[in-house]
């Protein structure tokens, strides 16, 4: 099918759990035409999931030397994964728009809680609520609107193409309290973030990564009609960290676009952007 394109992607120099080549390998022989990898960006402080700058330079090298072994047979690109931290530390941060990079993707995966200290929300179930109750007092419409205002700063910042698993939280907010999404609060946070994302022509991936486990995507498909109605470009992503798992939900993902009256999904060949009909 000619809708066989990933750009959200990690390897061993993040939390990946293989090297750009074996990626590259299984994405040949699966027939993809175009891949990129993504893997996640430094932060001023190590962390057991994200690159440090000091392996920038073997990031860089590593996709080169991947890049000319593979390039008769598959497009590959050059991206990162970058977090909104603060004012200062984002996706527009000079040392990020730098890098010679074929795209960018912004995401949020980390809060500022109550008492100043960083903590990461993209946790399992059972972790997510203990940070409810111990960093937020409990409060969890105070946790979800703290994640959409760093979403929706780091759109106004800019200096990224890919709006990385928007609203990812939303499965453990449901886990949390279930009808949530139903909220006319929480729809209208959905609703603000999606309209400012098309007012600054982003991109916004369909998050695969965690369809089978949970039958969810991120953002939730409740809200791919909404994003057809705002002209917002879409690509399917499964956020792979093994190579066997770049294909993953793929096919679910492309049908739940059609049903919300998507014809084309987005992706990048010759260096340019395209619309490419859904198969």
């Amino acid at each position: 099918m000619s809708n066989l394109t990933n750009y959200h992607s990690h390897c061993l120099l993040c939390d990946g759990k293989a090297g750009m080549d074996a990626f590259l390998r299984f994405a040949v022989a699966k027939g993809f035409t175009s891949y990129g990898v993504s893997s996640h960006a430094p932060l001023p402080y190590h962390t057991h999931w994200s690159m440090d700058w000091e392996n920038m330079a073997d990031y860089l090298a590593e996709f080169n030397t991947v890049k000319q072994k593979y390039a008769d047979r598959i497009e590959f690109y050059l991206g990162l994964e970058i977090d909104y931290l603060n004012e200062e530390y984002n996706p527009s941060s000079k040392h990020f728009q730098e890098l010679p990079l074929d795209y960018r993707i912004g995401s949020v995966h980390l809060l500022e809680d109550l008492s100043g200290d960083i903590v990461d929300i993209d946790v399992s179930t059972p972790v997510f609520k203990d940070i409810v109750q111990r960093h937020f007092n409990g409060d969890l419409e105070l946790l979800v609107r703290a994640y959409f205002e760093r979403q929706m700063r780091m759109i106004e910042l800019g200096g990224f193409d890919i709006l990385g698993h928007a609203d990812k939280l939303h499965y453990n907010a449901e886990c949390c309290r279930p009808g949530i999404m139903d909220e006319p609060w929480y729809q209208q946070l959905v609703n603000e973030l999606f309209q400012s994302a098309a007012q600054h022509q982003l991109m916004v991936e369909i998050n695969t990564k965690s369809y089978e486990a949970y039958h969810v995507f991120f953002p939730n498909e409740r809200h791919f009609k909404l994003l057809h109605s705002l002209s917002i470009p879409v690509l399917v992503n499964s956020d792979s960290h093994y190579p066997e798992r770049i294909n993953a939900s793929r096919m679910e993902a492309l049908v739940a676009l059609t049903k919300a009256g998507f014809t084309t999904v987005r992706q990048l060949h010759g260096g340019v952007w395209q619309d490419v009909t859904i198969d």
